[in-house]
């Protein structure tokens, strides 16, 4: 299937972590013009270098709303567009404190660094899309947001999903889609078994294949919508 990608410029925000990497490469293999993004610059031009000496790299840092729209601002005029936003930008949950997990402090921290995060890079990048009238957004939460073992998880991969559908109905119509992936567990031996209550695994490379599908212009029709990756939590079947 031809994803209709060849050309377009596809910011990958995170694209030095694990998911952000393999979602550059399968964005890479399509053809798209692929620019990282992240805090770390050594590392990010680490990661470019192993994909392919034409991918771009751009520091952001999603806590700042000034670094996010010169980052952006940065992308736009050395390619002229952005057609496709995937944000994987967030502390892994395994950073979180168990111990903390209905401290409001951390629940806050948590939720600026991922969901407001997210929101300040789609604010700056939506724009211009809509005023192209084409646009792909794929926010990559996580399978924490079905359950409530951890207050801290939940409400950050939740808010994730409830602004992305809020911004997917907002753009309605113009071309621009938004949509949520959701991992469980990921791990680059990911097991066939799935626990009852809990999420099953996926390799990196399994994220990056539906994300880079949501990103396409085959699905156009697909937006507002919240997909899980590895067997969706076993015992859950409502959100």
């Amino acid at each position: 299937m031809d994803l209709g990608l060849h050309g377009v410029v596809a910011l990958v925000v995170g694209g030095s972590g694990l998911i952000g990497e393999a979602v550059g490469r399968a964005l890479h293999a399509e053809g798209a013009t692929v620019v990282l993004a992240s805090r770390s610059a050594d590392r990010l031009a680490e990661v470019a270098a192993s994909i392919d000496p034409a991918v771009g790299v751009v520091t952001i840092d999603t806590l700042s709303t000034t670094s996010v729209e010169a980052a952006v601002a940065q992308v736009m005029a050395e390619h002229g567009s952005i057609g496709v936003l995937v944000n994987t930008a967030a502390p892994s949950a395994r950073t979180l404190d168990p111990a903390r997990d209905n401290d409001p402090e951390q629940v806050t921290q948590a939720f600026e660094a991922k969901a407001m995060g997210y929101l300040r890079c789609c604010n700056a990048v939506l724009p211009q899309m809509v005023a192209a009238g084409f646009g792909r957004v794929v926010n990559v939460s996580g399978q924490n947001a079905y359950l409530t073992g951890s207050i801290t998880g939940s409400v950050r991969n939740a808010a994730v999903i409830v602004a992305s559908k809020a911004l997917a109905d907002s753009v309605a119509g113009t071309g621009v889609t938004v949509n949520v992936v959701n991992p469980g567990v990921v791990t680059t031996d990911p097991a066939a078994e799935v626990a009852a209550g809990a999420p099953g695994e996926s390799s990196p490379e399994q994220v990056a294949a539906l994300v880079t599908f949501l990103t396409s212009r085959a699905a156009g029709a697909v937006s507002g919508e919240s997909i899980s990756v590895g067997h969706r939590v076993r015992g859950v079947s409502a959100f």
